[in-house]
């Protein structure tokens, strides 16, 4: 009879059969991000969710705005705008201190993870994530910049198609960055492993 907590012949082989449904699971997964399909087409999603939601307002409401002449439609969007602008200028007033410094903390660490000791998945999420810390601030100062100028109708929406080009070129310049590091590894290490 074993021991309590004596390790019995069993236990061994169960513990290496989940290490190798674990290593076939990582292996069939591919958790090298450059060589992966999920991550670009994370990548694609995420810029183009920046690019369609701008400051939260959807931009075929921007769209309807702008095309149809009735006031209705411009009423929901100067509303949605505004709540928007609340929502976002309140969080940073309330708590952007403490925000600002987890962000910077995380993407120093990813930073570090990824560029100093060679982590792939720790250089894909800095590569996302840092882009977006970018967008963060433009939308940060186009809210602000919204409620000084107390910016409504025609004046409100190419303030926002302003902000959804400069969304676009950061997007732009970062997929760019990501793909050339993605194939600069994909290169150096191989897609084989």
């Amino acid at each position: 009879m074993p021991r309590a907590g004596a390790k019995t012949a069993g236990d061994t082989l169960r513990r290496g059969a989940a290490l190798t449904l674990l290593d076939n699971v990582f292996e069939f997964i591919d958790m090298r991000s450059f060589s992966n399909l999920w991550f670009w087409i994370a990548l694609a999603v995420v810029w183009a969710s920046a690019s369609h939601w701008v400051l939260g307002v959807p931009w075929d409401m921007v769209i309807r705005a702008r095309r149809r002449r009735d006031q209705a439609a411009m009423t929901d969007f100067e509303d949605m705008v505004r709540i928007n602008i609340n929502r976002l200028l309140s969080v940073a007033r309330e708590s952007g201190v403490i925000l600002a410094g987890l962000v910077a903390f995380f993407l120093t660490s990813l930073a570090i993870l990824g560029f100093g000791y060679g982590n792939e998945f720790s250089q894909a999420l800095f590569l996302l994530g840092f882009p977006l810390t970018g967008v963060w601030l433009v939308s940060l100062a186009t809210a602000q910049t919204i409620r000084a100028r107390g910016l409504a109708g025609e004046a409100l929406i190419s303030r926002l198609r302003w902000h959804r080009l400069v969304v676009q070129v950061i997007g732009l310049v970062s997929v760019f960055v990501t793909a050339l590091w993605g194939m600069y590894q994909n290169t150096n290490f191989g897609v084989l492993g």
